[in-house]
């Protein structure tokens, strides 16, 4: 291959850089805190009442780091899920983009400190603490919880017909190798520019590859006044074990 060519075939189907690279070029020349001075003041652990007052004070974002199971369960009101088993720092920094946003954290029991340091590793350094006891110290003080309306591939099987609407949250090399006939691909990458493509009205069904984007996504939307959405979970590995009708499978590095 000639350079040009050898470029153009390692950048095909790339994305745009997410938002919070320029940032972190900024942290790298301008110089940052040190990790165990970010880990000491951030490492607090909250009652239910003070971290709920920390969240009303504005500008804060809670910030739900348990598996997609539990957080489809339940979870804090209006917070976004980004599970700390997946790829967990650069959907934050996709998703949040602003490395100075302040957050309040929900993390498994254990996973504290790794939290707080994978956060700051890609610049996320203004945590103000964690929920002490988890979810189920907040539904003990008696204090509201939400989840998503989340259902099988044998379920999503059963239910779907010609005028149900399918938004797949998968990169457009994922969706244009194999999807569900008649899907609309919306990549979770691109929600915060096309916000305004999501379906009114309607209940409409979601999905991705295993589950994990469709549920960050979801979040994301449910924050925004969006509640007309049904998760699938395993996404499409578990979809293309049902009779759902799929387009045929192509190689993302054979299509031309």
């Amino acid at each position: 291959m000639t350079k040009d060519e050898f470029t153009k075939e390692l950048l095909d189907g790339l994305g745009l850089p997410p938002a919070y690279f320029p940032q972190n070029v900024m942290l790298n020349i301008k110089g940052y805190e040190s990790l165990d001075s970010i880990i000491k003041k951030s490492n607090i652990g909250l009652t239910p009442k003070e971290f709920e007052a920390a969240a009303n004070q504005g500008d804060v974002v809670v910030l739900d780091v348990r598996h997609e199971n539990d957080f489809v369960k339940a979870h804090i009101p209006n917070s976004i899920f980004i599970g700390i088993q997946g790829n967990f720092a650069p959907w934050v920094g996709s998703m949040l983009r602003d490395v100075n946003q302040k957050l309040l954290l929900v993390i498994p029991e254990g996973k504290e400190e790794e939290t707080i340091m994978r956060l700051s590793r890609v610049g996320f350094d203004h945590v103000l603490g964690y929920l002490k006891d988890g979810i189920e110290a907040w539904k003990e003080a008696g204090s509201e919880t939400d989840s998503i309306h989340s259902i099988s591939p044998s379920a999503f099987a059963n239910k779907l017909n010609s005028k149900s609407i399918v938004v797949d949250a998968r990169k457009p090399s994922e969706y244009e190798a194999e999807h569900v006939e008649n899907a609309i691909n919306i990549p979770l990458d691109t929600i915060n520019e096309n916000f305004q493509s999501i379906p009114k009205g309607d209940d409409f069904f979601l999905h991705c590859a295993g589950g994990y984007r469709s549920v960050i996504m979801a979040s994301i939307l449910k924050s925004r006044g969006i509640h007309n959405l049904i998760n699938v979970e395993k996404g499409m590995n578990g979809i293309k074990q049902t009779s759902v009708n799929c387009t045929k499978f192509v190689c993302p590095s054979t299509k031309k």
